[in-house]
């Protein structure tokens, strides 16, 4: 997994936030909200070699069962595929 543009994950009033610097402020106007998963997920996208390997890191850190765990990182990916945000 890729993510082509450049953000930063910042955490205001213990609200997580991504903030597109460079490139990515030009192309992505305002912040992006993440939930305490997203804040997670987001830390380790770079290194996961897909999405079964988020879903099996999500298992080793959370106390939730495999399907949950699928189905959550799967509407993250597809959320941050859908903006752009990250490329599979």
């Amino acid at each position: 997994m890729k993510i082509p543009y450049e953000f930063v994950e910042r955490t205001i009033a213990g609200e997580h936030f991504l903030v597109p610097i460079g490139e990515a402020a030009k192309t992505f106007n305002g912040l992006f909200a993440l939930n305490e998963l997203g804040a997670f997920l987001w830390k380790y996208i770079p290194q996961a070699e897909n999405e079964e390997a988020l879903i099996d890191m999500v298992l080793r850190e959370y106390d939730v069962d495999r399907e949950t765990a699928a189905k959550d990182v799967r509407e993250f990916m597809e959320q941050l595929t859908t903006m752009g945000v990250v490329e599979q």
